[in-house]
Order: structure tokens, then sequence, then C-alpha cells
């Protein structure tokens, strides 16, 4: 019987959970951060939308006034966050996969109109400081926040899978990574465990969480 035990620190969903079930992995799981909405006023919205996650699109559905920013361009990250936009009426112009390659499509493409950015307050600096940097026109409202929920996880995993730079710091701060194999979601969530000397480290091909399975599946199946 295999005794393969991969850490998830975010709940997922019951499909995702099955890949990793069916591939004869043992799963523990937990939440590392979870996300709360803020209170915000849709008030400045400038020609185009910026959105680089999920969660941001999630709190603007969520506002009464959502409706009145179907009519303007949304740029975004991720293809989930693009998919959601679309599902819900918003028109998506352009996404990436990471913030960095959107900063610079927007520089070198889109540089001739304004930008509103709904974001969270852990939000990485990167897209906001290439926007200034180019002199582009933008302004930013958060939307909800992230907070750390650290937990000590006991299971000894051979693989812990991570989805976030916040999700790193926060099982950093109750528990360590010694020899266990980390998946990431993408390269600043690698950056995050780099930047303690962690080097046993693999990046997901694209950033989602069903890559960072597959990516852990592939890894640990030869050993099964």
């Amino acid at each position: 019987m295999n005794n393969t035990r991969i850490l998830s620190t975010k709940i997922l969903l019951s499909n995702q959970k099955q890949f990793l079930l069916n591939a004869g992995l043992a799963l523990v799981e937990a939440d590392f951060i979870e996300t709360k909405p803020k209170n915000f006023e849709l008030t400045g919205i400038n020609n185009t939308l910026l959105f680089t996650s999920q969660n941001a699109v999630e709190m603007i559905l969520q506002h009464p006034e959502c409706e009145a920013l179907k009519t303007k361009k949304t740029f975004c990250v991720g293809l989930k966050t693009k998919a959601l936009l679309e599902d819900n009426g918003f028109q998506v112009e352009a996404y990436t996969g990471y913030a960095e390659d959107l900063a610079e499509i927007i520089t070198l493409v889109y540089a001739d109109t304004s930008y509103t950015f709904f974001s969270g307050n852990l939000r990485r600096d990167t897209l906001p400081e290439k926007l200034k940097e180019a002199g582009i026109i933008f302004n930013e409202i958060k939307v909800y926040e992230t907070v750390v929920t650290s937990q000590k996880i006991n299971s000894n995993p051979e693989g812990i899978l991570f989805f976030s730079p916040s999700g790193v710091e926060s099982y950093l701060k109750e528990n360590e990574i010694k020899n266990e194999v980390c998946f990431c979601i993408g390269t600043t969530t690698a950056e995050t465990l780099e930047n303690r000397n962690i080097k046993n480290i693999v990046i997901a091909n694209q950033p989602s969480v069903e890559n960072v399975i597959i990516q852990c599946i592939n890894y640990f199946s030869p050993k099964l």
C-alpha cells in the first residue's frame, strides 16, 4: 500500500481531490489563507478594468452596481479569471498567465488608455509598479482582504501544494520544510520559497490548481 502523503495548503474541490486519490496518493488538506470582502465604492472607475485574481472578480460580482462595469473592457490574469468574467457578461480584451506579462502587454500595446485595478490587501507590487514606471494612468480599489490562518501540521507529508505567496508565508509560520517537494502554482510562489532557502521546488507549467496537481502526480507516480 502506498504511503505517499500530500498536503494541500488549500481545501480542494472534490474533483481536484479525486485526481490525487485516483493516483494512489494520500491527501491532507487545510486552508492556510482565507479571503474576506472589504467595503468599497465603485467611484472614479477608469476606461479599462484590471483583475489579477478570481477573488477580486467574485467581490465585484456581489456589488449592487456591478452591471454598470460590464460596458468596459477588461484585462485579467489567469484563464479561470477570464472564464469567470466572461461567464458573467464582461468583455475580456486581453489576458495572460502572469501579472508580469500583462504589465508588459499594457505598456507596449495598450498604454494610451486608463485603468482601474481591483485587488486584495496582499497583492504583489508587480503590476502597479510597472504601470507607474510607464506613466500609465490607473487607480486601485481594494475589494478583499487575505487573512493568514496558520496552523501546525503533524502529518509529515512528502509533497506540499502551494497556490500563493501568502500561502507559503502562512505555512512557514507554524511549520518547517525539510525534504518535502514543494509544488507551486507559479514563479512568484516559488520565489517566496527560494527566498527562504528552500530548493526542492516544482513549478506548474500553467498557473492553475489542476496543473499543480498534475505535476505532483507525475513526480510521484514512478515511485508508486
